[in-house]
Order: structure tokens, then sequence, then C-alpha cells
């Protein structure tokens, strides 16, 4: 069944519960049905994108621009469950218990520094949107036939470019104007804070770090045991983890700003059976990681690689050419640039979509974070009256 089918599926059932009142003693089958459905949805989704079915004869690259978004979308289906489950049709009380009242305060933390990951991923897809234009610069060049000496030095001046864009270090940042950075809710910290959110386009300051930023929200993830396993610290564990993995995948792939020191794994137990496939993409794009060594700006996505590959070999090309040139190695040349046009194609198809994703889950992490503090304060508050009732009463 499609993720979207058997979300809105999963969701139907839960909404017809939403004028009631759950306790959990009452309904403690009910309760562990759901929070099955919604390991086996997270555990169907990450495995797609794992392991697409055998008969997608079109499935998308690892760490791909069409591959992100899909993750993008596993996000976004994972996040309205997650809400159905801990939100939809219960007592505000129950999610002020323990251990949910440190668990949710530790997830509305982490989605704080998520947001501001949002930001510096999306100034990294600016990058790579530069990158992809020189790249264009060097197609059009070098698809003239036949190739003069002013068109090879056109592409080689443009080569020299792209390849140097690739090639910055992380403290550089993604823009050589970097801004002072402002903070997704104001003060840090401040987890109830509520000051307006700031643009997508902000940059980061020159000592902010994506790397310690993913070490920061991996903290305290720590799997519930015993009866909490059961319960509804489940569910906030999984989407933390969810949102994890999420982030991390994007700096690994985008250009981010000191990625120095990103760590190839989080901590997530492999017994737990929705995890399997998750931990076989941290696997798999770890050793990516470890493999290419990419500490610099290219990252690991799919067509940024695609771009090095074939700028190395076309800047050899230029540097030697002469008109008009060894056939054989005008034809290697001509094949490259078809192959950097197609690169360049699917890029200019999919980047500004990305972009509009990356700016989805940014403003549904806001919308969420703010769902969960709106519960909150209405627990605080009825508490609060109770306190005050109860005090004019002994009066």
């Amino acid at each position: 069944m499609p993720a979207t089918e058997y979300q809105g599926s999963f969701l139907g059932r839960i909404s017809i519960r939403r004028n009631q009142v759950i306790a959990m003693d009452g309904n403690h089958e009910q309760e562990l049905e759901d929070l099955e459905h919604f390991q086996k949805h997270v555990s169907d989704r990450f495995s797609e994108l794992l392991s697409p079915p055998p008969e997608d004869v079109h499935a998308d690259a690892l760490l791909s621009i069409s591959w992100l978004r899909k993750l993008l979308d596993v996000f976004l289906c994972c996040d309205a469950e997650f809400k159905a489950i801990l939100l939809m049709g219960r007592d505000p009380s129950q999610i002020s218990k323990p251990p949910l009242d440190r668990l949710i305060p530790e997830l509305l933390e982490r989605a704080v520094k998520a947001l501001d990951l949002c930001n510096a991923v999306t100034n990294g897809v600016e990058s790579i949107r530069h990158c992809q234009r020189l790249a264009e610069i060097v197609v059009s060049a070098l698809e003239n036939k036949p190739i003069g000496d002013g068109q090879a030095k056109r592409a080689k001046k443009a080569l020299t470019s792209l390849l140097s864009a690739m090639n910055l270090d992380d403290k550089e940042g993604t823009n050589t104007k970097t801004a002072e950075r402002s903070w997704s809710f104001g003060r840090r910290g401040a987890s109830k804070e509520r000051a307006p959110v700031r643009s997508l386009s902000y940059q980061v300051a020159k000592n902010w770090s994506a790397a310690k930023q993913i070490q920061a929200m991996a903290n305290n993830l720590v799997a519930p045991r015993g009866n909490e396993a059961s319960g509804l610290a489940s569910p906030v564990y999984i989407m933390s983890a969810v949102l994890v993995f999420v982030m991390w995948a994007l700096v690994a792939a985008i250009p981010c700003q000191e990625r120095n020191g990103l760590a190839t794994h989080f901590p997530v137990p492999k017994q737990l059976s929705w995890a399997h496939s998750m931990i076989g993409l941290q696997d798999k794009i770890g050793d990516e990681w470890k493999k290419k060594e990419k500490k610099g700006m290219a990252g690991l996505l799919e067509e940024m690689q695609k771009l090095e590959k074939l700028g190395q070999s076309l800047i050899e090309f230029t540097d030697s050419y002469q008109y008009p040139g060894e056939t054989e190695k005008v034809e290697e040349a001509a094949a490259q640039v078809a192959e950097l046009a197609e690169t360049c194609r699917r890029m200019e198809e999919g980047l500004v979509p990305l972009q509009m994703q990356i700016r989805e889950v940014f403003h549904r992490i806001v919308r969420s974070r703010a769902e969960f503090l709106d519960v909150l304060d209405q627990e605080s508050s009825a508490t609060e009256g109770v306190v005050k009732q109860t005090k004019a009463f002994l009066m």
C-alpha cells in the first residue's frame, strides 16, 4: 500500500476517537495497536528507501536529489502519524506525566536544532545551484561542434571555478559574505520561546557547526526500556530518531558549514524491528562518507559527485586541447559532456522542488512544536486553576 494510502487509513482510524478522552488503562489494547501500526509504517518507509521494490526500474540512487525528496516525504508522513498518536483526542494531562514530561521537551529542543539545520541546508542548496550554473557553462561551451580554442578556454575557466567551489574548506561557510546567524526561535535554550520564526534565507555564523548540531540532537537519544517501551515513550523515541536521521542525511548530502567530525552513526538499538532499515541506511551513508572523506563543501549528493568526477576529467581535456583535437579524445569528451548535461537537467528539475520541501519540513516542524507547546500550556493552566480552587476552598 502506498505511503499516503496507509497514512490516510491510519489517521482515519485515530480520528474516529478525536472527541474521545482516551484512558490509558481502559484502552491499552488500542494504544498497543496504534503503536504497532506506527512502527510498521516507519519500518516500511525506510525499507523502501534502503531497498526499492525490484520492479522499480527507475529507483533513485542513494543520496540523489530525488532520493532526498522521498526521505523528506517520509519525515512528513511520520510526523503526521506521530501527532495523531500523541495529540489527537487525548487528554493533555497524559503527555505531562513521566516519562513524557521529560521526553517531550527534549524532542522540542531537537526540533529547534532541526530548524537551524534546515536553514543551513537551504543555504547549501544555493551553493549547489551555483555549481550547476557553472556546469551549464561548460556544457554550453563544449557541446558545439567543432570545439574551438576559445570555447575550450571558456570551459576550462568554468571548470576551474566549479572544482574550486566544490572544494572549499568547511570553515569558510557556504557564502563568503556570511552574516551573523539569527536563531530560529529567539534566544537559545528557551523551550517555550514563541519568537517569530526567521526566514530560511538567513545565513549561519562563522563559528556555527552542523556536525555539533547533529551531535547535540543525538544526545540523550535513548530507547525506552521495560514498561515504557510499550507506552507513549516509544513513539516519542521513534520520532526523535527519524528527525535526527533525516537531518543527519541532509547534512551528509548537501554542503553545510563545519561538517568535520560528523558522526557516521548515531545510536539506534539493532533489536528494534522498525530500525533495521534505518541502521542499514546509516551504514551505507557512513561508508560513503568514510570512503570519499568528504569534509569539504561538496557533500555526498549523487549529482554533485557526478559534477566532480566529470569536471576533473574534462579539465584535463580542456587543459591540453588544441583545435581540432584528437578524434578519440574529442569523442570521449563529447560523451562526458552529454552526461554532464543530463546531470544538470536533473538538478534543474529537482533542486527547486527540494528547496520547497525543505521549507515545508521547516514549517511543519514549527507547527508541530507549537501544537505540543499549546497542549502543554493548556495542561499547565488547568493545573494552576485546580491549585487556585483548592487554595480558595481551604481558606
